[in-house]
This record gives structure tokens, C-alpha cells and sequence, in this order.
């Protein structure tokens, strides 16, 4: 990637930060609804002390800082770097503002430009690996303002939509179509062309047994069957763990579905919409997905049988960048990239030869290979470049807040 090509992509992926915060009120910037969620605002200032920490801190010793307070308040989980403001506090920090922590962003991208212009071409290599770790890392913080966004907005009753403007989507769902899939030895993980997260490697060789997955991801219409048949009630169909997340959190449905006046209804990014019954069911745990999958007489996938199947495709489906920010029903050729993530079967744990980024930066993924499951694919609120078969999403079996969906799978 040459200077010009790294800038473009820099500015861009900035850009769109501020962007995806144009529909927000300056009250909005503020809250943070659950632990899981951060306010607007603190996400905006996170990821310009990513760039500050990893990149301006490296690659420019008498660099100084904007304010030193914000080494504190804006880091998220990095032990090794220094202590960190309390996750669960975010939403009280009134100050800085949100304009001082636009003029904080403004006078990183200031000084990270400069970088890119006035490097030596020795450093490029080292200099454009940082930038382009931090602008991935920018494009999940994009969907994570999404997705507490949503949340946000959900706890208030006059529930309030993030844009008006969205438009439903269009389309029924066709039936489910089982694609077979041979087993045998297999290559999966990162293959060294292009940018990969280092829980995406080292490649290596995997047995797959015969199977079948289903094309498209589990609809509303098909959930609210296991709904109405018990499934919420029968705990024979849940893991421990999630039968008793169940009882303790009165789950009856997914996140976001309310039922009143014979009818369903979710709550999304536009606000409270009915209940579609061709899109795809969004917004369960996996412990939801495991469950519906043992009463459809199914599993769920494994994340290497999903990574072959992509690896087969372009990326190519509804990400945000078709500006729907919402699931939308199948289409005749399947539904594999984009929409919702998938849980799958895999728990969340390193591939054989797995080594960390070296210093702080290996904090990224691999203190958290423990207690977590593996999603696949993106969603409408993931951007296609930030996609690609590797791609390795993990969350914890509880969390329901993401855009998080499920296909079924069998064995042949």
C-alpha cells in the first residue's frame, strides 16, 4: 500500500466514524445503557487514542500528548499499557466534551497524516501494518456505535429512532436448501495475502467430517414456531449454563421483540417496526441458537465449516454499506456474508501454533481465547472491507446485544 493509497484509506475510515454519528443529538453522545454498550462519545475518543497510543507514541519519541488525562479515561483494556477508567463509568464522564473530543480526533488525524506524508520508506512497512491494525480496529468500534446505539435508544420509552429514514427490507425468504459438504483434510485460518487479525492464524490443517449447512440464516416466521411450541419453557432443549441465564433474565424472545395486540413487533436502528417474518431472526445468544437447533433437530455450525464455505465466495451481501442497517430476507442465492453474524458451534480458543502480536498490541485477541464462542460472516452493520473469511467474531454465550443471528447445520 503506498502513501497516497494509506492516506485515502486513513481519511475515509475516520470519516466515516463522524458520519455514522451525524444523526445523533448532543444528549445522545452521552449515554451508556449496560455494561456491554459505550457511549458514543467515548468510542469516537477510544479509537484516536488507539492511533495516539500505537502509532503516534511509536514512530515519534517527542511526540506530546493532547491531554494527558486521556491515557486514562480512553484506555479500554490494556493492562500492560496502565490503568484505565472502569467500564461500567463511561457513561459518566460528562466531560471532556463532545467538542473537545472532536478537537482531540482532529489533532490525531492531524499528526498521524503528518506521519504517513513524512516517514522514511523504512519505516512504511512497520508504520502502515499500525495504521492499518488501527483502522480495522476503527471499523468494529463503527458497528459497536451501531449496536449500542440501538441499545441506547431501546431503554427509552419513547423509543426514539436513530434514522427515520431507513427503509424496510424488501423480499421474502425462499426455502431452506442443504448444501452437502464432503469432510477430509482441510487448510483454513489466514493464507498471508492481505490484512488478518492474529487470532486468524497461523494456516493450518483441519479434519471435516460429511455435513450439510443450511444456505440461509433462521427466520423470524421459524423462531416464533419454537416460540409458540415451548421452546422458552422446555429445559430439555438448553445448556445448563443457558437455562439458568434464562430463568435469571426472563427471556421469553429474542432482545428487542415486544408482543401486544396479536401481533410482534422488534425495536430497530429506525425505531419500533412489526415484526417481519421473512427477515432473519436477530439478536440471540447463543445459547438461544443452540437451543432452537436441538429442537429443529439440527446443530449449529463449526467455525471451520463455515470458513470453507466463504472462503469459496466473493464478499459480497447486506453490510452497512447498503445503508439498510438492518437484517434482510434471503435471496435465492443464499445468505452467507453480511445480515447477522452466526454463532457458531466453536468455542473461542487459539489454532495450533497461535502466537500474539508482540508488547501491548497482543492484548488485542488473545487474552480473551477463554469462555467465548465464534461468529461468522459480518452483518448489516459491518463494512464489506473490514470482511473476509477468516474473519474470527467472538462474544460471550450470554451477550444478545450485537447483530447476531443463526443457520442450522447437520451432519451427513
Amino acid at each position: 500500500m503506498g502513501r497516497e493509497t494509506l492516506l485515502q484509506e486513513y481519511r475515509r475510515t475516520r470519516g466515516f466514524s463522524e458520519q455514522l454519528c451525524q444523526p445523533l443529538a448532543i444528549d445522545d453522545y452521552q449515554i451508556q445503557s449496560i455494561t456491554e454498550t459505550s457511549p458514543p462519545k467515548w468510542h469516537l475518543a477510544h479509537v484516536s487514542w488507539f492511533f495516539e497510543t500505537f502509532v503516534l507514541n511509536h514512530f515519534k519519541p517527542d511526540h506530546v500528548p493532547f491531554n494527558p488525562d486521556f491515557h486514562y479515561l480512553f484506555n479500554s483494556y490494556y493492562y500492560t499499557i496502565g490503568a484505565m477508567h472502569p467500564r461500567p463509568r463511561r457513561g459518566l464522564l460528562s466531560r471532556p466534551t463532545l467538542e473537545q473530543v472532536l478537537e482531540y480526533r482532529h489533532h490525531v488525524d492531524t499528526q498521524v497524516e503528518k506521519l504517513i506524508g513524512n516517514s522514511s520508506d523504512t519505516d512504511m512497512e512497520a508504520l502502515t501494518f499500525r495504521i492499518t491494525l488501527g483502522l480495522h480496529h476503527e471499523q468494529q468500534h463503527q458497528e459497536l456505535l451501531l449496536m449500542d446505539i440501538k441499545h441506547n435508544f431501546s431503554v427509552n420509552p419513547l423509543k426514539p429512532a436513530y434514522r427515520d429514514d431507513l427503509q424496510p427490507p424488501q423480499g421474502e425468504a425462499p426455502p431452506v436448501h442443504w448444501l452437502e459438504q464432503e469432510g477430509g483434510l482441510h487448510s483454513i485460518g489466514h493464507g498471508g495475502n492481505g490484512f488478518a487479525y492474529d487470532n486468524e492464524t497461523p494456516r493450518h490443517s483441519v479434519l471435516i467430517y460429511d455435513h450439510r449447512l443450511a444456505d440461509r440464516l433462521v427466520t423470524n416466521a421459524e423462531y416464533l414456531e419454537f416460540i409458540e411450541d415451548g421452546g422458552y419453557l422446555n429445559p430439555a432443549l438448553w445448556l445448563s449454563d443457558g437455562w439458568a441465564r434464562l430463568q435469571q433474565e426472563g427471556w421469553r424472545q429474542p432482545l428487542y421483540w415486544q408482543s401486544g395486540d396479536d401481533r410482534w413487533t422488534q425495536f430497530t436502528l429506525a425505531g419500533e417496526r412489526r415484526l417481519n417474518p421473512h427477515e432473519p431472526v436477530c439478536h440471540v445468544s447463543f445459547y438461544e441458537a443452540d437451543a432452537y437447533a436441538r429442537w429443529a433437530g439440527k446443530r449449529l455450525p463449526r467455525e471451520e465449516e463455515l470458513e470453507l464455505i466463504l472462503a469459496e465466495l466473493p464478499v459480497a451481501g447486506n453490510f452497512v454499506d447498503s445503508g439498510l442497517l438492518h437484517p434482510a430476507p434471503a435471496g435465492n442465492a443464499g445468505q452467507w456474508y453480511g445480515d447477522l453474524w452466526a454463532w457458531t458451534a466453536s468455542p473461542y480458543s487459539p489454532y495450533p501454533g497461535f502466537r500474539p502480536l508482540a508488547g501491548s498490541m497482543g492484548e488485542y485477541n488473545g487474552k480473551f481465547m477463554s469462555s467465548q464462542m465464534v461468529l461468522r460472516g459480518g452483518s448489516c452493520a459491518t463494512s464489506a472491507r473490514h470482511m473476509r473469511p477468516g474473519y474470527r467474531n467472538f462474544f460471550y454465550p450470554h451477550e444478545r446485544w450485537m447483530f447476531s443471528g443463526l443457520r442450522l447445520a447437520e451432519d451427513a
